[in-house]
């Protein structure tokens, strides 16, 4: 029987290009929602796209291909999520987010923990 939950999701628009040390920015965002024990992080990268400087980048050329777009996108419950936007705003000041209201749809044979459980930490 499927399970909905209200929830929130963010989107952080980012390039490949930013970067914080020798780390991507995109890297530390995801560490960071971990830490922060979210519900899930994924990341997208684009093949083709533009920003503020409104200069195409694209990987139909390969040798010139730099700075392709990636998005960081986030789904927990609203309060979590609302909450991280702190988070970003401290890592990637500049950047370009969206937040908008989602339903998960869940399905499966498997007891399927709340958005509000605590995460359980793996051991390494």
């Amino acid at each position: 029987m499927p399970v909905t939950e209200a929830a929130a999701r963010i989107v952080i628009f980012l390039s490949e290009d930013d970067r914080v040390g020798h780390r991507g920015l995109h890297e530390i965002v995801v560490q960071r929602a971990r830490e922060e024990g979210m519900a899930g992080a994924s990341v997208w990268r684009g093949i083709e796209g533009f920003g503020r400087s409104g200069q195409v980048r694209t990987f139909r050329f390969p040798e010139a291909a730099a700075g392709l777009p990636i998005a960081v996108e986030l789904v927990d419950a609203a309060e979590k999520i609302d909450a991280f936007l702190a988070v970003v705003h401290e890592l990637a000041p500049g950047s370009l987010v969206t937040r908008e209201e989602v339903t998960l749809r869940r399905s499966g044979r498997l007891p399927v923990p709340s958005l509000d459980d605590p995460v359980p930490r793996r051991r390494r």
